[in-house]
């Protein structure tokens, strides 16, 4: 009997997490040989892996401990991968040669999967003078944008999708240009934004006093500190970036506040990290240890949480002497500190099935409490580690105890650091879980609310037609399963339809026992005034919390799908992502319209010319077919099959701008070239900026990177069903949608944030 509780369970385990040869031949023939493979990986550095592998392979079991994906998919397969998911890179330089050593590093590191975060707040601003050439600095993001075309070009060379966090200070001069760069929606479209946030800042916030923005100890410019926090609650009310992070209070709380500063966090801001740090993930899953669930006696078995912790711990103590790493500075920073970032998901669920509300304040008191007795749990067993294998390099333990974070422990558990010392630096986060959510059978992720009690999946089978699959939540299935069709308790709430101030409340109660950070998105309403917009980022900052992420759905950032909760239900979306899907072409009108385009690529004899013929549906223009025309023979056979593959996507419907993000995104190993100030990595990436620039022209987008434009009115007369969501650029479905700050595809687990 299959271990999967849901299909797209191991849906997402076939696609994501089993071994498979080079040509596709599957070398795991089951989610257990999955859960063998690891556990002999990690028990492999161990002085009896025999042992160890039983225990390790049992807390995989079931779906109990959740590593995270690129330890699924990479331990024990002997390929040169990382199994740390992010890394925050090493300081940059302000000196050209310093920052294109760094480009060079952040390259090789995204070119093994790993996504990485920088602090650019140490590049002198715009302007500054650059001694010794009589010339003035461009400014850190204009080297932003070199970053962004590197992590494009790693992304088209085969490599996963990158992910990359750019954070700045609160009081560089360049402040304001980083709070509003991606108002620009074709720029800096590989990176998530955050701003450095100092104690100091907030106090100057609260009292409109006024803020010095300096670098190098020169002041350049006075501005009221209202005035700036204003204007970054504006743009991540409008364009949902840039986040915020407190910078000093994850400073002051950090134990390791004796050896090392931090300035960046990973990319999805769950791990704040100094200098080359590396990020390595594990959740538990605690939906899977509540006994006798929707019953009075309902709990969480708190021994079986003690013993999956401890053994989870020392897994992860483990990868880090069984892992590769892109950069020898990455791997000398992990041994040294040994920091992991064991957290959790399905909380939501567990919360439900005792009957608990999620924001309600029994919930936010039964969260602290399991936090509590995670951290507790974790930094016990690797006080236990230390005592057997010794701790990391770089204990102290006056200093360790007296960091913010170690000085709100028990007096037992700092008793037993001072007299053995620690394992692990750091121990816990709580990091984004949606695709191994989606492998553990739908249960609900990290922190996060339930995103939606069922919706109905669009599944691509294998002759190309599609067949619907209903998804339902963890905690809705086995209610279904134990009470069939009675209607769900008002304690089954969902992300759309809770307060903001209840996300809050959540993320402050489990980030009180997390000693590094959270990656959380608050959802607040569309209609939410700016007023209560900027309440809630005061809130977290008054509550405790170490950052803030919200998502507010509007024409620029996009629509979250909702879902009626009944099982008959499909989802729906607003104008700003919406998809045709047709199962047979658009037929060819006798005359079309159409524009042509010339293309001069540099270093080639002949133009590239590029036709592109539009028809009309119920009013609206869209592309139709297109043709690749040139006089130089070496380009003939990829044109044609350019000519006849795009055409035929354009016949088919829906949402096509995917076309112009494969082509934009191919690199050409021989170099690409500059064309009118931009770098583009190859002529067909050219190729597919023309049909941008055309898909802008006839109103078919709304601009570069932007969604469709189209009403989705005319979209549903055409095809005679309703809209549906983004399209996923990795599986096709439409399935896109806003899940702890990352667009996720609910069908296959693709995410930008990995």
């Amino acid at each position: 009997m299959s271990r999967f509780a849901a299909p797209i369970a191991e849906q997402i385990w076939d696609m994501k997490y089993r071994l498979k040869a080079a040509d596709g031949t599957a070398l795991d023939g089951s989610v257990e040989d999955t859960w063998r493979r690891i556990a002999r990986a990690l028990a492999s550095v161990e002085a009896t892996p025999d042992a160890w592998e039983e225990r390790f392979y049992d807390a995989l079991s079931d779906f109990r401990f959740l590593p995270a994906g690129r330890i699924i998919a990479g331990a024990g397969t002997d390929r040169s991968v990382t199994l740390f998911n992010c890394f925050v890179m090493g300081t940059i330089p302000d000196s050209m040669a310093g920052i294109f050593d760094m480009l060079k590093e952040a390259a090789l590191t995204m070119q093994q999967g790993g996504g990485i975060g920088y602090d650019f707040s140490t590049i002198r601003p715009r302007g500054a003078p650059v001694q010794g050439v009589a010339a003035d600095a461009s400014g850190p993001l204009s080297f932003m944008d070199v970053w962004d075309a590197m992590c494009r070009t790693i992304m088209s060379a085969g490599s996963r999708r990158g992910a990359m966090m750019a954070t700045m200070r609160c009081d560089h001069p360049d402040i304001a240009d980083f709070i509003t760069a991606k108002h620009d929606a074709a720029r800096l479209r590989m990176f998530n934004l955050s701003v450095l946030v100092t104690d100091a800042f907030m106090e100057a916030v609260k009292a409109d006093g006024p803020w010095d923005l300096q670098f190098g100890g020169r002041v350049y410019q006075t501005v009221p500190a209202r005035d700036l926090w204003n204007r970054i609650m504006r743009a991540t009310y409008d364009y949902a970036e840039p986040g915020v992070i407190f910078i000093d209070r994850i400073n002051a709380a950090n134990n390791l506040h004796y050896c090392e500063t931090i300035a960046a966090t990973n990319p999805c801001g769950e791990q704040p990290l100094p200098p080359y740090g590396a990020c390595l993930l594990g959740s538990i899953n605690l939906a899977q240890l509540v006994r006798d669930p929707f019953t009075p006696a309902a709990r969480l078995d708190p021994q079986a949480l003690e013993d999956l912790v401890r053994l989870a711990v020392r897994m992860m103590d483990n990868v880090v002497d069984a892992s590769r790493f892109p950069l020898e500075a990455q791997a000398q920073e992990a041994r040294a500190k040994r920091r992991i970032g064991l957290g959790v998901t399905g909380l939501a669920d567990a919360l439900i099935m005792l009957g608990l509300r999620y924001g309600g304040d029994p919930a936010v008191a039964q969260t602290e409490s399991w936090m509590r007795a995670i951290a507790r749990a974790a930094y016990f067993a690797s006080v236990d580690l230390a005592r057997e294998k010794g701790p990391f390099p770089l204990f102290d333990a006056d200093a360790f105890l007296a960091s913010g974070m170690m000085q709100a422990m028990d007096d037992d558990l700092r008793a037993a650091v001072r007299d053995h010392g620690i394992r692990n630096a750091l121990l816990t986060s709580i990091a984004p879980t949606g695709t191994i959510s989606l492998y553990a059978g739908n249960v609900s992720s990290g922190i996060e609310p339930v995103f939606a009690h069922e919706y109905t999946r669009k599944v691509l089978q294998t002759d190309g037609s599609r067949t619907e699959e209903k998804v339902q939540d963890h905690a809705v299935r086995l209610w279904r399963e134990l009470h069939g069709d009675t209607p769900l308790p008002d304690y089954f709430v969902n992300a759309q339809n809770l307060a903001p101030m209840d996300h809050v409340r959540m993320q402050a109660a489990a980030q009180k026992w997390v000693d590094s950070s959270i990656s959380k998105t608050i959802n607040c309403p569309e209609d939410i005034s700016f007023d209560a917009f900027k309440d809630v980022y005061m809130a977290a900052w008054d509550m405790g919390c170490k950052g803030c992420t919200t998502y507010r759905p509007n024409d620029v950032t996009g629509s979250v799908l909702s879902v009626a909760e009944s099982s008959e239900a499909t989802p729906e979306a607003d104008t700003g992502a919406d998809v045709v899907y047709l199962s047979t072409p658009f037929d060819r009108p006798e005359a079309l319209e159409g524009h042509t385009y010339k293309l001069k690529w540099p270093g080639s004899e002949h133009a590239i010319y590029v036709t592109i013929n539009d028809t009309v549906i119920n009013g609206h223009r869209r592309p139709f077919e297109i043709f690749i025309n040139s006089k130089n023979m070496e380009h003939f056979a990829w044109t044609v099959a350019l000519t006849r593959m795009i055409s035929a996507v354009f016949r088919r419907g829906g949402d096509v701008s995917f076309v112009v993000e494969e082509l934009k995104a191919v690199f050409d190993p021989r170099g690409g070239a500059w064309v009118q100030g931009r770098y583009i990595p190859s002529i067909l990436a050219a190729i597919g900026g023309v049909i941008e620039q055309h898909l802008i022209r006839i109103g078919f987008i709304a601009g570069e990177g932007l969604g469709l434009k189209t009403d989705p009115e005319a979209q549903r007369m055409a095809v005679g069903e309703a809209p549906l969501g983004r399209v996923c650029p990795s599986c096709g479905a439409p399935e896109m949608v806003m899940i702890e700050g990352c667009m996720t595809c609910r069908a296959c687990g693709h995410s930008k944030c990995g």
